[in-house]
């Protein structure tokens, strides 16, 4: 690791530690004292500073609580909300759980182009394009202007007209290995066990910010949960919330046992509002096959992370902004005022556009998911999120056919053994481990 990485670490450190409500102003002008020095001197003064980072807590006014614990996380939620037990007809249990698929894959290629892109960027290419408002597949035009180039990861395989299969990526490859881990372990898999199959079917290099610095140290021999913390300034970004949705699935009307699912996955590389987001999803989820009240949908989301967290603060700001501006344009513009300070790949901005999108789109699944995309940042987790999430509540054969037909019920992967999937043949082995844990929670 060279001395900018180093000092790239460091500096997100400082940035993370300050959003946790902790005092860094003196360590950071230690820090930038410590950039002028030659390399000989900066490596020790880089350290000393690290190490004086973790011994921060959060100062004595800072208004929230946000523990790591999941018995702490439990003490400080709002009164649990009950299961919503309810019978599945198998056939009806199967067309959400395939829809939740469908409609994740569909979502998370619409965003993959203009993944990183900020919503001025998307909004200028599609009136370039004369595509305004955004209700399709994104296409490429001739001549590309300068500037406009998609995101690395696609070709045009990825694009209108050329889609034959849902591309693969990390939005995808986590929910494909979550129902591996839990044909492998069972529904009693561990952190641990979570961490082992991440080291045998993800290859690093295509593991990113959180996940990757979890992965080192679990190579490291660093175990969860600390391997969420060690040195690892990603802690509360988005890569455990992408990673929400196979907990859902198979908890279908438990919200709390979707949680606590998300939860031990979430620890093996996040701390905090990083673990929040996870659970959140999962909690929606579960409760999004059992009614289409959005909603109740989000308040059972809600339910189960603490009710004094930043994250449930901004989803509360959200939803009272929803109930004075009728717009989303306008409303975007409040969220980011708020919130846009956020890096790009967040968990806490990034919930707030899925969360705008699904209550401006209505219960319409192109509606919520090209208003979760149009809103930037990191469209392609986003509109991943949101397809889910309504393809749960609509079911596949209510999804619009120009959004699913390209996907050829097909996805690529880079878990091993998954490379090439029927996304009904993933929706059926889900349903079959949906079954298990119906049976077990709800006979107890």
């Amino acid at each position: 690791m060279n001395f900018m990485d180093i000092e790239f670490l460091l500096e997100q450190e400082i940035i993370q530690r300050r959003e946790e409500g902790c005092e860094v102003i003196e360590l950071e002008r230690l820090y930038n004292s410590a950039r002028l020095k030659s390399p000989s001197e900066k490596i020790g003064e880089y350290e000393k500073i690290y190490q004086e980072l973790e011994k921060l807590l959060p100062a004595k006014d800072f208004p929230f609580q946000e523990p790591s614990g999941w018995e702490e996380i439990r003490a400080c939620r709002p009164s649990a909300a009950q299961p919503l037990r309810k019978y599945f007809p198998e056939e009806i249990l199967f067309d959400k759980i395939y829809g939740a698929w469908l409609g994740r894959c569909a979502g998370c290629l619409l965003g993959k182009p203009v993944e990183g892109w900020p919503r001025s960027k998307i909004e200028s290419y599609l009136e370039y394009a004369g595509e305004t408002p955004l209700n399709n597949y994104f296409s490429k035009i001739y001549p590309l202007p300068s500037g406009f180039e998609f995101h690395p990861s696609v070709q045009t395989e990825g694009l209108r007209g050329e889609i034959n299969y849902a591309l693969r990526d990390d939005d995808l490859d986590y929910t494909i290995l979550g129902l591996h881990i839990l044909e492998e372990h069972g529904i009693d898999f561990s952190s641990q066990d979570i961490a082992n199959e991440w080291l045998s079917h993800l290859p690093y290099s295509l593991v990113y910010t959180a996940e990757r610095v979890a992965y080192r140290n679990l190579v490291n021999g660093i175990k969860p949960p600390f391997s969420a913390s060690y040195c690892n300034p990603y802690r509360e970004w988005i890569g455990a919330q992408i990673r929400a949705d196979i907990w859902g699935y198979i908890a279908p009307g438990l919200p709390e046992v979707a949680a606590e699912f998300a939860y031990r996955d979430a620890v093996v590389s996040h701390t905090k509002n990083g673990i929040y987001g996870e659970i959140w999803v999962s909690a929606m989820l579960a409760a999004a096959f059992v009614t289409n009240d959005l909603y109740e949908v989000i308040n059972y989301g809600l339910s189960e992370i603490p009710r004094n967290c930043r994250l449930a603060k901004a989803i509360k700001t959200v939803l009272r902004i929803k109930e004075d501006i009728q717009d989303w344009d306008r409303a975007w513009q409040k969220v980011m005022e708020k919130y846009g300070s956020y890096n790009s790949i967040h968990t806490i901005n990034n919930a707030l556009l899925v969360l705008l999108g699904l209550l401006y789109g209505e219960g319409d699944y192109e509606k919520a998911i090209t208003l979760s995309v149009r809103g930037g940042l990191d469209t392609d987790c986003n509109g991943a999120t949101a397809g889910s999430l309504m393809g749960a509540i609509l079911g596949a054969q209510a999804l619009p056919e120009k959004w699913i037909s390209p996907l050829n019920d097909k996805v690529k992967s880079i878990v091993t053994g998954y490379n090439d999937c029927r996304i009904s043949l993933l929706a059926d082995r889900t349903l079959k481990l949906a079954k298990q844990v119906l049976a077990s929670y709800i006979l107890q």
